[in-house]
């Protein structure tokens, strides 16, 4: 027998090479499916530990940074309600003042200014009622580094009349985080040192209920509380009121008047006394001489008291017809003025409340109203100051936001180098596997007639 055609012969070693190739084949065609219907190049970590470990740090970053962006949204709500309430008490503090300067009016009967004092006294209770105000979570809005829920306390009939209950100050922020809470201590409670809030009251000591009479006058004016004597009484005090309860009371009472002496000049003398005796130990404390023209309005200068001085105005003696004598003018023996701290915007309003309710004549309502609008006033400072506060926390968080939004973006394309898919270059790939499988597919399809027994037969 003679053959004239060699003919190639498929073995089973050929057989078995070219089913793995096509299973292989078959296989990476399925990842590059998986891949292309996910859009990750990486479905599992075994598909590439590397890339896996880097995509799962960048998406736990992600997950932190939502949770610090959740938080600070939480603070930015209660540091703006916390603002928004500031403007309220500014709002009701603004209205107080209006009514204060409706009572210096000289028209006023005694009933009259009785009614604006009720009036003052319900706008009180508002801007207390406004200091511990909640936020939507029930905590307060000024409460400080911690406090009770109701963060002032008040009126109380002793001295303090009004406490801040908590630990004042306020949170600092941090790189991702603004506070949940204002310094409510430094908004609403005065440090005597710091903001002079003090009230200053006239009296006679033989005067039935310490007041001054109608027949006389005697008025407080240029209050001043010089920077320079601040800083040297917050040092002295800062030793020598330790352990005090409260910033001391001072009492200037007039001593003697001389009007015969020296003719045509009246000499006066007061001591000043302090309550409780902090600074020295002892009272008075001071004692002072001054003296003016007799027959002539009064204009005396206090000093002697730590980090303050004003001036008192007196009436001249006044010829009583009726009575047919004159009435003693002043400053006269036995006058006290008393100095004693505000401590709280309450405490402002409560003795604007009782100087206005309670003045006997217009003499004693322009005192009043003087002292009251001077610490409204000062009030009003502080809670500006505060609010100030407040809108530069909001511009904070409005930059963190900032800051969180160009983090996510940075962890999101970390992720995504380490595990989104190329589309283009996947679909390439996927275009070459597919061709490449039916090639190989064709093929196997040709080797298998490649059999011994196709041959034979």
């Amino acid at each position: 027998m003679t053959v004239n055609t060699l003919s190639r012969l498929g073995t089973a070693n050929a057989y078995d090479s070219t089913l793995r190739n096509l299973q292989t084949r078959q296989s990476d065609l399925s990842n590059l499916q998986e891949s292309l219907t996910s859009g990750k190049k990486i479905n599992r970590p075994s598909d590439d530990p590397t890339g896996a470990a880097q995509a799962e740090r960048a998406l736990n970053r992600i997950a932190r940074i939502a949770t610090d962006q959740r938080a600070l949204e939480s603070q930015r709500n209660a540091i703006a309600s916390a603002e928004s309430t500031l403007g309220d008490v500014t709002e009701t503090l603004q209205n107080i003042r209006a009514l204060v300067v409706s009572a210096g009016n000289g028209t006023h009967t005694a009933a009259e200014r009785a009614t604006i004092a009720n009036q003052i006294n319900g706008l009180r209770d508002r801007v207390l009622t406004l200091s511990n105000a909640k936020d939507s979570n029930g905590l307060p809005l000024f409460a400080a580094l911690g406090s009770a829920l109701s963060p002032f306390v008040g009126p109380a009939a002793t001295q303090p009349d009004y406490t801040f209950d908590g630990l004042p100050g306020q949170s600092s922020t941090d790189v991702y985080a603004i506070p949940f809470t204002l310094d409510g201590e430094s908004a609403f409670m005065h440090q005597p040192a710091r903001d002079g809030v003090f009230n200053i009251t006239v009296g006679n000591l033989t005067s039935p209920g310490n007041s001054i009479p109608t027949t006389r006058g005697l008025l407080t004016d240029n209050i001043t509380v010089t920077d320079t004597a601040i800083v040297a009484n917050t040092a002295a005090l800062a030793a020598a009121t330790a352990g005090a309860p409260d910033y001391p009371t001072y009492t200037v009472t007039f001593t003697t008047v001389d009007s015969t002496t020296t003719p045509g000049t009246t000499a006066v003398t007061y001591e000043i006394t302090e309550t409780p005796a902090v600074t020295t130990g002892v009272n008075p404390v001071f004692a002072g001489a001054a003296s003016y023209k007799t027959g002539e309005t009064a204009k005396i200068a206090i000093t002697g008291i730590p980090g303050m001085s004003f001036n008192i105005t007196g009436t001249p003696p006044v010829s009583d017809k009726a009575a047919g004598a004159t009435v003693v003018g002043s400053p006269a023996v036995g006058d006290v003025i008393t100095v004693a701290p505000r401590r709280s915007v309450f405490s402002v309003i409560d003795t604007a409340v009782n100087d206005i309710g309670k003045a006997a004549n217009a003499n004693a309502a322009t005192q009043a109203v003087s002292q009251a609008l001077h610490n409204i006033d000062k009030s009003m400072a502080r809670v500006s100051a505060i609010r100030g506060q407040a809108g530069d926390l909001l511009v904070r968080a409005d930059s963190i936001t900032n800051t969180n939004s160009k983090r996510n973006i940075e962890q999101e394309g970390n992720r995504s180098r380490a595990e989104d898919l190329d589309m283009i270059e996947a679909i390439s790939d996927f275009n070459n596997q597919q061709t490449g499988y039916q090639a190989a597919l064709q093929s196997y399809a040709q080797v298998q007639k490649l059999s011994l027994f196709n041959f034979i037969g």
